[in-house]
């Protein structure tokens, strides 16, 4: 792991994301790259039109500028190399852009808690970039003073189109030296027996030079519920799991289900895209 992305509002869940990434970056020698979208309306017309005048938007970019620089300052950061990016663009599409401009090993984003990824950091935007992210997405929920991740759940189908994300959850859980915790979770509506899921996830195994971890089957009404009620009872440390970049962390496994999990689990949640 090279270079960390932590966009931020300047906000107090964006610092809880900052505060994580040092964490990680300090035991992984990474650069961190503060990136904060400055979203004007009408941002490049001028005053006759009633849009933001230029001179102002400068004065707002500057202002970014100089918050950037007084984060940098802060304690937790001394000896990491920081960069600071302030970009006239749209929230989503901003951060997108970037993304696809500079290679990124790990995205790193504070959550509002449970109301949701709809509301991290700028908004719903940010959904959008968990949804359309090659990058993986680290979701802080909660300040985290300690981040030692000990227990990783990752849940899943284990079909097929999960592979590649799921090496990169292994490198992942490789810097971390993790105990890996595969979960499925079977819902009235996705019954499958000890036996036949017990084969899925040996075959998909197989295919990986895994470290040591354990799977266990859930049963729950839904399996968002089975997912948060699975974690806090294992006291894991974080949630993973994929999402379908064509409609979000509504359609990871093979089938459709709601944002409940990010909205409501407290943990923080990594997500890779399928």
């Amino acid at each position: 792991m090279k270079k960390i992305l932590i966009p931020t509002d300047f906000s107090k869940y964006a610092d809880e994301a900052i505060e994580v990434g040092a964490q990680i970056a300090k035991e992984n020698d990474c650069e961190i790259i503060l990136i904060h979208m400055l979203e004007l309306p009408g941002q490049m017309n001028d005053a006759i039109t009633g849009a933001t005048s230029i001179p102002e938007i400068m004065l707002f970019k500057r202002k970014a500028e100089e918050t950037l620089k007084s984060i940098k300052n802060r304690p937790y950061l001394a000896g990491l190399k920081i960069t600071e990016v302030v970009r006239l663009d749209g929230a989503y599409q901003g951060i997108n852009n970037y993304i696809k401009q500079h290679s990124m090993d790990l995205i790193i984003m504070g959550s509002h808690g449970a109301t949701g990824i709809n509301e991290i950091i700028i908004g719903s935007n940010t959904e959008k970039v968990v949804r359309q992210s090659e990058t993986p997405v680290l979701v802080i929920k909660n300040k985290i003073d300690d981040f030692k991740i000990k227990k990783i759940v990752f849940a899943s189908d284990f079909s097929k189109d999960i592979k590649k994300p799921f090496q990169k959850l292994l490198d992942f859980n490789k810097l971390f030296g993790s105990k890996l915790k595969l979960l499925m979770v079977c819902t009235p509506n996705s019954f499958k027996s000890t036996t036949a899921a017990r084969k899925i996830v040996t075959d998909f195994v197989a295919d990986f030079d895994m470290p040591e971890y354990s799977f266990e089957i859930h049963n729950e009404s839904n399996i968002e519920k089975g997912i948060i009620n699975y974690a806090e009872e294992k006291k894991a440390d974080l949630i993973a799991l994929c999402t379908h970049g064509r409609t979000g962390l509504g359609h990871f496994f093979t089938g459709s289900i709601s944002e409940d999990l990010v909205n409501h689990a407290t943990k923080p949640v990594l997500t890779f895209k399928i």
